[in-house]
């Protein structure tokens, strides 16, 4: 069991699957750039995030904004809504409610669903704190809404992709112990991050992106 000051931030998997660079210059340069793509994200889990509200449907409790960590994996963050679906099967008792509710979480995303695991597997780490707080059986699914077509992608919570997330997890608390912001291969979703102008992937040659800003200015003062 991790420590609490030890816990990486949940979301941080997103990053990393993504571009383990661009996680590096979140996380342990802790820089931040927001484009207009960062800045529509924002506004879509704004609309999402209401702390205080939750509501019943039938059979169905819907809470946002719903906090979540997990001492085994040592991760906290949150979930965007959690629906709890009664099932007196295989759900949990909830403080307040008769009977037993199934956990379904959905996650908000901007734009569309993306070729690769990197929203998928902030789902997973998200449901596998889940079950540990609840105590609950293995989640099998729960869903990415995503803003650019307003549907739902239900993801099956497999067995592999539990897995790929534990193993990623392993490689960014090694990174993070190390301070060590990786090297990056540029390629044409480069020039979409809003890190372009911060990860230099064309200049650093694997440098922080800190460092190489360092060394920019020092070579500035020297000239001037």
């Amino acid at each position: 069991m991790y420590d609490e000051d030890d816990y990486l931030l949940l979301s941080g998997i997103q990053h990393f699957a993504f571009c383990r660079r661009q996680w590096a210059l979140i996380h342990i340069e802790e820089l931040w750039v927001e484009n207009r793509l960062t800045a529509e994200g924002r506004v879509i889990h704004e609309k999402a995030h209401d702390p205080f509200f939750t509501e019943k449907r039938g059979d169905v409790i819907v809470s946002r904004e719903i906090a979540v960590h997990s001492g085994e994996l040592g991760v906290s963050g949150q979930c965007d809504i959690v629906e709890f679906h009664k099932n007196d099967d295989i759900g949990v008792n909830l403080r307040g409610h008769h009977g037993k509710w199934y956990p379904i979480i959905v996650e908000y995303k901007h734009g569309k669903s993306k070729y690769n695991d990197c929203d998928r597997m902030q789902l997973t780490l998200q449901a596998m704190c889940l079950e540990e707080m609840l105590g609950c059986k293995k989640m099998e699914k729960s869903c990415l809404y995503y803003g650019e077509t307003k549907r739902r992608e239900y993801v099956n919570i497999s067995d592999d992709l539990r897995e790929k997330a534990k193993t990623m997890l392993s490689e960014m608390r090694d990174y993070y112990k190390r301070r060590y912001t990786p090297k990056v291969k540029a390629s044409k979703s480069c020039m979409k991050c809003s890190f372009y102008e911060q990860c230099l992937p064309k200049s650093v040659n694997g440098k922080s992106a800190s460092e190489y800003i360092k060394n920019a200015l020092l070579e500035c003062v020297e000239k001037g």
